[in-house]
């Protein structure tokens, strides 16, 4: 029998996703074994979590506790007329990555997906649409992921907001085959989109 202790990091670790009893195991073990400062570090992390960290009532970003809203909207050389549509807040993050996007963003927190329960209203839908005349919008970009609830969540915002300001533009993120993938192993939304985005030789 395992140590209580050590049985409860294993379980506390386990309920990551993607973290199987296997590599709970190993993660507890490697904790034990390593300084106690390691521990102590993660767990004062952890602890300071829930507490230090808040969403952006404006684009729904992951800001400090202590910020009104997040410095990339706040930021006055940031456009506000252009703004890129996501479903996670991390999503910002492979974005701005790139350092190629000047404008601002707004995060749906998911997808339509009526398997899991997510349903429109769910989404941060009715705020993007109040933001188009507060911020003066002239282009919306959706960046919504490459998948069947991505695709659907995409094809809503297209409806809705084309209603609500038909003179708006409406940008995708080019989507096709990355480097390296066999056309085999390609699924059929990135056939499609690899199909749809073709350009001239």
């Amino acid at each position: 029998m395992l140590p209580k202790a050590l049985v409860s990091v294993i379980d506390a670790l386990g309920m990551l996703p993607g973290v199987g009893q296997k590599t709970a195991e190993r993660y507890a073990y490697y904790l034990f074994r390593a300084n106690p400062k390691v521990a102590e570090e993660i767990s004062a992390a952890l602890s300071s979590l829930h507490s230090g960290v808040k969403s952006c009532p404006v684009t729904f970003a992951l800001i400090d506790a202590d910020e009104e809203v997040s410095p990339l909207y706040s930021d006055p050389t940031r456009d506000k007329s252009t703004v890129l549509v996501v479903e996670e807040p991390l999503d910002i993050y492979a974005i701005e990555a790139t350092r190629g996007f000047k404008g601002v963003y707004h995060v749906l927190g998911g997808a339509i997906s009526p398997i899991d329960g997510i349903t429109p209203d769910q989404l941060h839908i009715r705020e993007l649409v109040e933001r188009l005349d507060a911020d003066d919008v002239s282009e919306v970009i959706i960046a919504t992921n490459p998948s069947v609830e991505g695709e659907s969540t995409a094809l809503l915002l297209e409806k809705v907001l084309h209603e609500k300001k038909p003179e708006l533009k409406l940008t995708r993120l080019a989507r096709g085959l990355p480097l390296g993938v066999d056309l085999t192993y390609a699924d059929q939304i990135t056939l499609s989109a690899a199909l749809e985005n073709r350009t001239k030789l």
